[in-house]
């Protein structure tokens, strides 16, 4: 006890001959000046989650480091587009949200939780777009060309259920869209031969996975003959190794994919400034080359044309606004009693 009081003694004593005779000498023991560290949360779709997580996520950290020297780092959330709007509607507290469609964004504005106008970005709040093609194996060895092949007998469908995957409306609104505007054998303009059409098709799906992702992973595990997909799905595949090809039907829908500040949830975290500049990122060169190397279609028209090089052109491109817009589309299309469910009830029954 006395020898530990007497070197607490000691300490005081030098302690305080420090700060007398050399009142400089504590600078060397403070603390560094702290460095700010924010978290952002971002709420996607699963399709984009290389790029994001490889090169854009990693790139907006460095971006936001020189442009104000703070630390960014991410808490990321990859689902199915309709199953992620609705988590993030239902209290995952996403800063951001980056989905397959404008409707999904649609569900949280509608929610309360985007407070501003969304679409008043120079891309009308899209970041990427891509196009519905058709994966099949290599070599395309059931000869899949166009629409009318998927509803031949011995091919046999992928794609994933339009309930829970943006992905899925894409690729039906593609498939509907062609027939209606005359792409296939079926006859023009005519919702009945549409709905017959799709139909037709459906009765050749094998699975109905819950996203475009696991749709991909099912036609990578050998199941299926063709799966209806996005572009992009098809070529980070093959940047990872995987041995598929796709084909482009003569007329598909231009993808469009929308990313929005949830302003409730940016709000409450304190993250306004840091996830409005991270949207405003996404439309910069640098992110839109990021996209088009992972297979996505730039939004900005100088990136675009670096990457229309190397991605094949569209005969009879057309965009969901040609089919009347999202809200005309989910009303004819995918509402309950529209014409997937009946095609659907109607594909089963004649299995």
């Amino acid at each position: 006890m006395f020898r530990a009081l007497s070197s607490f003694r000691l300490s005081m004593v030098l302690a305080s001959a420090c700060a007398v005779i050399f009142p400089a000498c504590g600078k060397d023991l403070e603390a560094p000046s702290r460095v700010a560290v924010h978290t952002l949360t971002l709420g996607a779709y699963t399709t984009p989650r290389e790029v994001y997580g490889r090169e854009i996520l990693p790139a907006f950290a460095r971006h936001w480091k020189e442009r104000t020297g703070g630390v960014v780092e991410f808490q990321e959330s990859y689902l199915a587009s309709g199953a992620q709007s609705r988590a993030i509607v239902d209290g995952f507290a996403a800063d951001v949200a980056a989905l397959s469609l404008e409707a999904d964004i649609e569900r949280i504005a509608e929610a309360g939780l985007i407070t501003h106008d969304w679409r008043s970005g120079p891309a009308g709040g899209m970041v990427c777009r891509s196009i519905v093609v058709l994966a099949v194996r290599a070599g395309n060895p059931r000869n899949i060309r166009d629409w009318d092949d998927l509803r031949r007998s011995d091919v046999k469908v992928l794609t994933p259920s339009p309930r829970t995957s943006g992905g899925a409306m894409w690729n039906i609104a593609a498939l509907y869209g062609a027939v209606l505007r005359g792409a296939t054998s079926a006859p023009r303009d005519d919702p009945q031969a549409a709905e017959a059409f799709l139909r037709d098709v459906l009765k050749n799906v094998e699975i109905m996975d819950k996203g475009a992702r696991e749709s991909m992973i099912t036609f990578e595990n050998g199941i299926g003959d063709v799966a209806i997909t996005y572009e992009n799905e098809v070529l980070v595949g093959r940047i990872a190794g995987k041995d598929y090809a796709y084909v482009v039907p003569r007329a598909t829908i231009l993808i469009e994919n929308p990313v929005a500040v949830v302003d409730r949830y940016a709000e409450a975290h304190g993250n306004q400034e840091l996830a409005a500049a991270f949207v405003e990122f996404l439309l910069t060169p640098e992110a839109q080359r990021a996209f088009g190397r992972f297979g996505l279609r730039a939004v900005d028209g100088e990136v675009m044309k670096e990457l229309d090089l190397h991605m094949p052109r569209v005969s009879e491109p057309f965009t969901i606004r040609d089919l009347g817009g999202w809200p005309q589309v989910i009303e004819e299309l995918f509402a309950a009693g529209a014409a997937f469910e009946r095609a659907s009830a109607a594909a089963q029954e004649g299995r």
